[in-house]
């Protein structure tokens, strides 16, 4: 009958779908073929997890702002900035309904004016940590589920932090991931460092105007040689801001100079957000009255283009400004002159004004601060540093503000130079020929020259060699050098001279250290810090770094040094010990 004729196909017999029928297969052809894929055997296991061990999370913690992402990544996934929003309960949704009109006077009251946009504060002694623990919480855990897109797996965790960060808020942010996040370990990163490594430089002078100060940090070799701060920064500009919209709306000039009231909570007072607001849009910066002389030694003057029917500069400009001030009771419009919109910043950040003498050593203008930086570096350090100066910080994108500083420094060194030693005193000796004996020179006028005597040579004919001085002398060939520049590649070393290079930020610099296994300056391990806290921290001269240099291939590609797990000697590095 047909249906006893020939074997069934092996494809239409369940069993061979399921389990395979071995004798049938191997009479079918040998045809290419997809190989089989091996399926991890959990059945809820996320995509996820095939990158779960390569996954860095790269955080950069600041006073106002988080950033978060992935390194290798060129832009931060997530950034957060804080404020009383985010205080909102669950189901809160008033925000949204056309009628409501928060009343920040009663948000406010009781508290310092803008403390609710604010993470931490560099005085910790009136902090709540806990508030600072649970609102970072939030923010990480907010920023982990909708924009990183991560699962709960732990994750090592890379923190890019100010060298001036306080120990108790160190503490706080390790409780936070460690506990919360089950992070394996977390490795610790300075930001001005990470900031000339963004910016293509081992070495540079990092000017931070960030919230609570600026600092001013001198890094060679990816190094911290020292940090100068001052209080002149984003917080003190919001509050001079403050002063300035208020003289506007009662009537004074801009530039009057009144008693600063602590009640900033009265009708007719302006409110944090306002102010901010008008300080991160309207705000400029003057140029310095005395332009620096340009060097024309490698060419002509650059000439800078400018349009013929502009004929009143900036900063005598008296066109009106329209502002409209909604927080005050009643809402107000004043108008301001646009060159009185540039007086914040030049009393903020310059105070031109005041003698240098008047100022403490933690209130320092900025520029000022920046040329003794220069001046109290070491003579290579600085010769490196000031050909790579590179400004960050949210207050740096003021405009005109890094340039104005630049030209500060650049008369200042100018005129004074890179001498520490200054007075009436110094001006008299230098003036006066008779009391500077042959032996002492100027610093530019390059080395004494060194006189070497003759020899004679008898064996030929008493022929005598003339004398060499040593500083024109042609150095000896060095055999490297010379195959570095038949390649091409090789440029000379930028440094002596003044100049300002851009930087990607602090965010950018972890995450290209991280991609590139770079060693942190310190690595904290979960086990370790919940056994023993941050009273374990030693000091790091008491930790063996070459110790912690030697490292293997673990599983999933991860660098772990196994004498650091090893051993129960850490350290946190710049910030220090308690």
């Amino acid at each position: 009958m047909s249906s006893s004729a020939g074997p069934s196909l092996p494809h239409r017999a369940v069993s061979n779908i399921r389990a395979g029928d071995r004798s049938s297969t191997q009479a079918l052809p040998s045809t290419p073929h997809t190989p089989p894929r091996t399926i991890a055997p959990s059945a809820f296991g996320s995509p996820s997890t095939l990158r779960a061990d390569d996954d860095v999370v790269v955080i950069e913690l600041g006073s106002r702002k988080l950033r978060l992402g992935f390194a290798g990544d060129s832009a931060p996934k997530r950034i957060v900035s804080f404020g009383p929003e985010q205080q909102r309960r669950a189901g809160d949704f008033r925000a949204w309904d056309a009628a409501y009109q928060p009343d920040w006077r009663k948000r406010a009251s009781g508290k310092s004016w803008g403390v609710d946009h604010e993470l931490w504060q560099l005085d910790v002694r009136a902090q709540d940590l806990a508030l600072i623990e649970d609102k970072l919480e939030r923010e990480l855990r907010d920023a982990f589920t909708k924009y990183l897109l991560i699962d709960s797996r732990p994750r090592r965790i890379t923190l890019a932090l100010p060298p001036t960060l306080p120990i108790p808020l160190i503490s706080t942010v390790f409780d936070t991931v460690f506990n919360r996040f089950q992070a394996p370990s977390i490795s610790l990163l300075s930001s001005p460092v990470m900031s000339a490594m963004a910016a293509g430089t081992r070495s540079g002078l990092v000017i931070d105007i960030g919230w609570h100060e600026t600092t001013i940090t001198a890094v060679y070799e990816f190094r911290e040689v020292h940090t100068w701060r001052t209080v002149r920064a984003g917080k003190l500009l919001v509050e001079e801001t403050y002063e300035f919209l208020t003289n506007a709306v009662r009537g004074r000039p801009g530039t009057a100079r009144t008693e600063r009231t602590e009640d900033k909570l009265e009708d007719g007072a302006l409110s944090f957000e306002e102010c901010e607001e008008f300080a991160t849009r309207m705000l400029w910066c003057k140029r310095t009255a005395k332009e620096p002389a340009q060097d024309t030694k490698e060419g002509l003057p650059t000439l800078h283009e400018q349009d013929e029917s502009e004929t009143v500069t900036p900063a005598e400009d008296r066109s009106l400004m329209a502002v409209a001030l909604t927080s005050c009771k009643p809402p107000k419009t004043v108008e301001i002159p646009f060159a009185e919109l540039a007086e914040p910043c030049e009393a903020v950040f310059f105070e031109p004004y005041l003698s240098p003498c008047c100022f403490d050593d933690h209130e320092l203008p900025v520029h000022l601060l920046a040329y003794r930086a220069l001046l109290q570096l070491p003579l290579d350090v600085r010769a490196i540093c000031m050909s790579r100066i590179v400004f960050t910080g949210g207050c740096s994108n003021i405009i005109g503000l890094k340039g104005r500083i630049f030209d500060e420094v650049s008369l200042l060194a100018k005129e004074r130079g890179w001498d520490s030693v200054r007075g009436k005193a110094v001006d008299e000796y230098k003036a006066n020929s008779k009391l500077r004996r042959n032996g002492s020179r100027k610093s530019g006028e390059g080395p004494a020259p060194v006189t070497v005597q003759p020899e004679s040579n008898s064996a030929e004919g008493g022929e005598t060699v003339p004398p060499v001085n040593p500083a024109h002398a042609s150095p000896e060939n060095d055999p490297i050098e010379d195959m570095i520049r038949k390649e091409g590649n090789s440029k000379p070393i930028v440094q002596g001279k003044l100049r300002v290079i851009d930087s990607l930020g602090p965010w950018c610099g972890a995450s290209m250290a991280t991609q590139l296994k770079v060693p942190a300056l310190a690595t904290v391990d979960r086990e370790l810090w919940l056994q023993q806290g941050v009273n374990g921290a030693c000091r790091p001269n008491e930790v063996d770094i070459k110790a912690q240099q030697r490292q293997s291939m673990g599983a999933g590609g991860l660098i772990r040094g196994q004498a650091s797990q090893a051993s129960s000697n850490w350290t946190l590095g710049v910030w220090g010990a308690l």
